[in-house]
């Protein structure tokens, strides 16, 4: 699916959740009220419910407060928020004290010594894949 259509659904489904209808001159009228910069036009409020455009960063940010959700989650969906909190789960918990230790002293290198250190582990991660499926980059 298209990521314009995407984020015009999650937007429709914001709206629809903080009890408007999703009609463009709704989102106009809220947009507008609360936004500090240059007005958003009617056309501009139906692209973004149609799907034929995305509203730049500081728009969002003024979106997301007014419908009450999560900006990550209006412009990029649950799934992504998901993925990321897995990520930072497998980092937290993942990680022993000696390796917590190791990445310490790893980033208090001086970065040509990182650049080196970072070869000799991926040269070894290549060599060894990883079980659990993870990407090694």
């Amino acid at each position: 699916m298209d990521h314009k259509l995407e984020f015009a659904q999650r937007l429709r489904d914001a709206m629809v959740s903080a009890g408007l209808e999703p009609r463009p001159s709704v989102l106009l009228n809220l947009f507008n009220a609360r936004y500090w910069g240059r007005s958003v036009s009617f056309q501009g409020a139906a692209r973004w419910l149609r799907g034929e455009s995305i509203p730049e960063q500081d728009k969002l940010l003024v979106l997301a407060e007014i419908l009450r959700v999560e900006p990550e989650v209006l412009r990029f969906g649950q799934a992504v928020r998901q993925r990321v909190q897995e990520q930072r789960k497998r980092w937290d918990e993942g990680l022993s004290y000696q390796e917590r230790e190791v990445l310490d002293a790893f980033l208090n290198l001086p970065v040509p010594q990182r650049k080196i250190v970072r070869e000799v582990i991926l040269a070894f991660a290549q060599a060894h894949p990883a079980r659990d499926g993870a990407a090694v980059a």
